[in-house]
């Protein structure tokens, strides 16, 4: 617009001062540039691009090959067209990094009509997260480079990548522990796989209860005593608000946290019993379905600024997957972790208490924590005193894995005042003696 303005301004100038020359030159340009916006125009709306990649649930450390097609479709040869296929930059320049490219994810060629361009490249996984391959930008324009045309052609494809699972050494059935079998307070139903023994008959027992052999024997109705189940399994309550996890550690002491939920569920999983989830993070899918990925962008450098653009990641409804058992739940618990992200909303003290009412009784509430501070200590003694089980997993990379109990630290007094027991994680390897060590109390 600023070259056709000039020449315009230009033009004028050439016939107020009658310079014939200047008019003459002027006319040509102006041509050109009303030539080049035809020719630009027609060259992106013939154009058709194919993504060949679906969406994938892969694991750290995997690679997904990512192919693109570009068709000129018109009956012009396109003098020269730019692809580039985006990915996170987050993710690519962050330290340390998410994902690793590798091959050309920009080509420039000619098409001629009919003509198709693809290219390959591959992207490997390095951590957790849920990844956008694409869309592909083109640009294209006139051989001059008087005027260029953008266009943000085939839907992206979505990589989710779950965060990895530790063995959890001495988890055994007999062990005191935060998750698995505990002794409630309160009654839960009877287990009528496990015969305790005989009882007299009660007004209300079933006739498929009535031990018939007892009774025979004892000549007064016998009915069967089962033992109350007492297996609980656990309902992972994990923080991660933004203010959680900071400091030069925070991205991998959130990291850790993520891969300390999975190896418990897994734990639990292969227990048998059941296992929930709830976070204020945010699902990145939910994000998406809500926000889009579509923009459109004027310039090339408009388009990697709004895609460089922070985002406000404000969440006021926890995410909550109910207590079940089986693979199934594991699976979704595992696909939920991988498209978590950090929110600036809802805080963990307002989010326990929000969800508190919809935990199962039946569950050991297990804390995956950040940082403790009175709210969230306070929040989690309330819990407690309703009748739960609760336990508290605090995680920080910058924390002794032993800390001086002779003079604890002022987190560990806030929860041993409520009467929370806890454990400190700071490592990955720690991830695996979670459950061989005693209980703090």
């Amino acid at each position: 617009m600023k070259w056709i303005a000039g020449t315009i301004a230009l033009l004028a100038l050439g016939l107020v001062f009658q310079l014939s020359l200047l008019i003459y030159a002027m006319y040509v340009l102006l041509g050109v540039l009303l030539l080049s916006r035809v020719f630009t125009r027609v060259w992106t709306s013939g154009m058709e691009a194919r993504r060949f990649t679906a969406d994938q649930a892969l694991e750290i450390g995997q690679s997904v090959e990512v192919k693109v097609a570009a068709r000129n479709t018109g009956s012009l040869a396109i003098p020269w067209l730019l692809l580039e296929d985006s990915l996170p930059r987050d993710a690519l320049t962050q330290s340390p990094h998410h994902i690793q490219a590798e091959g050309a994810r920009l080509a420039v060629a000619r098409l001629e009509a009919g003509e198709t361009k693809v290219f390959t490249y591959r992207v490997q996984f390095l951590m957790r997260g849920y990844y956008q391959l694409g869309p592909l930008l083109v640009e294209t324009g006139d051989v001059f480079g008087l005027h260029r045309r953008f266009r943000v052609m085939t839907e992206p494809s979505f990589a989710q990548v779950p965060p990895r699972i530790v063995a959890l050494e001495g988890y055994n059935l007999s062990s005191r522990r935060p998750i698995g079998e505990i002794r409630l307070a309160h009654r839960l139903f009877e287990d009528p796989t496990r015969l305790a023994g005989v009882r007299p008959y009660q007004k209300g027992d079933p006739l498929n209860r009535i031990h018939w052999r007892a009774t025979a024997r004892s000549g007064q109705l016998q009915s069967r005593a089962y033992e109350s189940s007492c297996v609980a399994g656990a309902t992972f309550v994990l923080d991660f608000h933004a203010r959680s996890f900071a400091g030069p550690a925070a991205v991998g002491s959130a990291e850790l946290a993520a891969v300390a939920v999975a190896s418990l569920a897994n734990a639990v999983c292969l227990m048998g019993q059941q296992m929930g989830l709830v976070s204020n993070g945010r699902d990145a899918a939910d994000r998406i379905r809500e926000e889009g990925w579509r923009a459109d962008f004027l310039t090339r450098n408009d388009a990697r600024a709004r895609a460089a653009e922070p985002q406000q990641n404000t969440r006021l409804r926890p995410v909550v997957l109910k207590a079940a058992k089986g693979e199934n739940q594991l699976g979704e618990i595992l696909a939920v972790l991988a498209r978590l992200e950090h929110t600036d909303g809802q805080d963990f003290a307002d989010m326990i208490r929000e969800a508190a009412s919809g935990i199962s009784r039946d569950t050991t509430v297990v804390a995956v924590l950040g940082m403790v501070t009175p709210q969230i200590a306070v929040a989690l003694g309330d819990v407690a005193r309703r009748g739960l089980l609760v336990t508290a997993i605090v995680v920080s990379m910058e924390m002794e894995a032993v800390p001086d109990w002779a003079r604890p630290p002022d987190w560990a007094a806030l929860l041993l005042a409520q009467g929370i027991d806890f454990r400190v994680l700071n490592s990955e390897e720690a991830v695996g003696n979670l459950c061989a060590e005693a209980i703090i109390r």
